[in-house]
């Protein structure tokens, strides 16, 4: 494998994509829903980190947005480990300090790609993450474990609806990380100064550059919510079904294995097909959070 690639359990988005996809459902929420989020969002261990640079009345707003990108981070944190690690302390609030990385993908294989075995599907946990967790946020019950249970599944659900949106997360696509991309910086000025960009990196920095915050990222959203329409209600299969067909048909450039290059035609789709996406994984998310009890 070439230096300098991540594991195929990545991150999916961007920052930039994850908090996108956030501010759009937050936009969509009634203040009822905005209230039961932020009671959860203010029960979580790491909530003042969310909120530091917090402003105003947007304190709840903030910290569900930058809630997003939790679950990328924690991968990269010392409170937390691997699967294959040691396990570190176990910390308040948490009930578990696995980083989860296969929680982030699922193994599709692509249409033209055999499977191998029956369970490839098995290879990441993405499909089932978002019911188990999707449920746990709706059931009804007023324990204390039930309440701690949803405190730790909000910043879950917020940023996997998200992955289950970027089309390279839900197949079998190896090749897409193993392939390097030649001089990508001239399609995407904003995209991250790196030595080796595969064609999987090169998706998830489509949203721009992954520091986007504040005031251009609220304008941003404004202009993509406005952009695209709102998706018919459907369900988290479908949303992987949606990304998986994506994929097969718009994810990789022709011949992408052999000329490691991408062209402008195939990125401007791309980009457009992502920001659909990342509005539709907003939409969605709201969708499930209209329903907390």
């Amino acid at each position: 494998m070439l230096a300098g690639f991540l594991p195929l359990s990545a991150s999916a988005w961007n920052f930039t994509g994850h908090r996108l996809s956030a501010c759009i459902a937050w936009e969509q929420l009634p203040p009822a829903s905005r209230e039961k989020v932020g009671m959860l969002l203010r029960a979580h261990p790491d909530y003042a980190h969310w909120t530091r640079k917090a402003k105003g009345d947007a304190i709840d707003r903030t910290a569900f947005i930058e809630a997003s990108t939790w679950a990328d981070r924690i991968r990269h944190d010392p409170r937390f480990h691997a699967a294959d690690e040691p396990a570190t302390r176990l910390l308040p609030g948490f009930p578990d300090m696995e980083s989860h990385g296969d929680w982030h993908y699922v193994n599709r294989p692509l249409p033209d790609q055999v499977r191998a075995t029956d369970d490839d599907e098995a290879r990441g946990q993405l499909a089932r993450r978002l019911v188990t967790l999707t449920r746990t946020l709706t059931a009804h019950g007023a324990s204390a474990t039930a309440f701690n249970a949803k405190v730790y599944a909000l910043p879950w659900l917020i940023h996997l609806v998200a992955d289950a949106h970027q089309p390279l997360h839900v197949v079998n696509a190896e090749a897409a990380w193993l392939a390097p991309l030649d001089d990508p910086k001239r399609l995407n000025p904003s995209a991250p100064r790196r030595r080796i960009v595969s064609l999987h990196a090169l998706w998830d920095d489509l949203p721009g550059a992954s520091n986007l915050s504040g005031n251009k990222l609220d304008s941003a959203c404004r202009a993509l919510a406005a952009r695209y329409p709102k998706p018919a209600p459907s369900s988290p299969a479908q949303w992987i079904e949606e990304s998986w067909q994506i994929a097969g048909q718009d994810g990789f450039p022709a011949d992408y294995a052999r000329q490691q290059r991408v062209g402008k035609p195939f990125y401007e789709r791309a980009h457009e097909l992502a920001n659909q996406r990342i509005v539709s994984a907003g939409h969605r998310l709201a969708g499930v959070l209209r329903r907390l009890p």
